[in-house]
């Protein structure tokens, strides 16, 4: 019996990566790349899987924001976009991700910081940088609620 579908955010440079790239994407489907922490790694590799929801989330501009959700279609395989050589095991992995909905109002950091259900969400911690996080489902509702969506429309 596989486990239940898990929620997570990602977060991407949209200079490198953005919501509307993955919109654009053929079939909305892309290989979530690049990722090069060994922390967020173990998470793609061993936790992230297929029906998985994701909370997409452009930081490094102003404001950061979540933008959108997606969904996991592909677990965790080789990510060779750096020109690595083949390593067994691969040191770095990837996942698919498909685009679900963009966010007719981004939540911004400062908005979820003024959330009482998102006071526990780990981006919101001071020092945490780490690319893929969890949430929980009661946090996504918050975030997609803020967005302007239907959280019940886009749960797994």
């Amino acid at each position: 019996m596989s486990a239940a579908p898990r929620i997570w955010l990602f977060k991407s440079e949209p200079e490198a990566f953005s919501i509307d790239d993955l919109a654009a994407s053929p079939g909305g489907v892309a290989p979530w790349e690049g990722v090069r922490n060994y922390q967020a790694r173990n998470l793609l590799r061993d936790e992230v899987r297929p029906g998985d929801r994701v909370i997409f989330h452009h930081s490094s501009v102003k404001p950061p924001a979540a933008v959108g959700v997606a969904e996991v279609v592909r677990g965790g395989y080789p990510d060779r976009s750096d020109g690595s050589a083949d390593d067994d095991p691969p040191r770095w992995i990837q996942v698919d991700v498909r685009f679900l909905a963009r966010f007719p109002r981004p939540v911004s950091i400062d908005r979820m910081r003024a959330i009482p259900a998102l006071a526990a969400l780990p981006l919101l911690r001071r020092g945490n940088r780490l690319s893929i996080q969890p949430v929980s489902p009661d946090e996504f509702r918050a975030i997609v609620r803020e967005g302007g969506l239907d959280p019940g429309e886009l749960l797994p």
